[in-house]
């Protein structure tokens, strides 16, 4: 496996999911686009991940254990293992978010305590 992968997402495509595409060993990414009205057909939960939405673009709202929380275009929000739930766009407008799922309780390290800053010889050329 290489430390780099790359893919292009079909912006106009429904449903994108990178674990493959990207050698995807600590994550599942997909990226995915609800015409209005449209919503995910299924109720589900999740027994070991835990999922994290970021909202693109339009509005829409999402059932999570009974509770309906409006969405729009900016919003970021985490749902636990066990928690039921269910996404859907207004009736107006498409919903474009990216969903990532990931053992819940397996973060150990955020970006400062992770990082270790390197000094190439030949770094990038936007650093010189």
């Amino acid at each position: 496996m290489t430390a780099f992968s790359l893919t292009h997402v079909d912006a106009a495509a429904g449903r994108t999911e990178l674990h493959e595409a990207l050698a995807l060993t600590g994550a599942e990414i997909s990226c995915n686009l609800l015409p209005a009205g449209a919503a995910v057909p299924f109720v589900h939960s999740h027994r070991k991940n835990e999922e994290i939405y970021l909202v693109l673009e339009g509005k829409g709202q999402v059932w999570v254990d009974g509770e309906v929380h409006d969405l729009a275009a900016g919003d970021c929000f985490r749902i636990g293992t066990g928690a039921g739930r269910a996404i859907h766009a207004a009736s107006d407008s498409a919903l474009r978010f990216v969903c990532i799922q990931v053992r819940e309780g397996s973060l150990e390290g955020y970006t400062m305590t992770d990082a270790d800053v390197c000094t190439p010889e030949n770094g990038p050329s936007w650093l010189a």
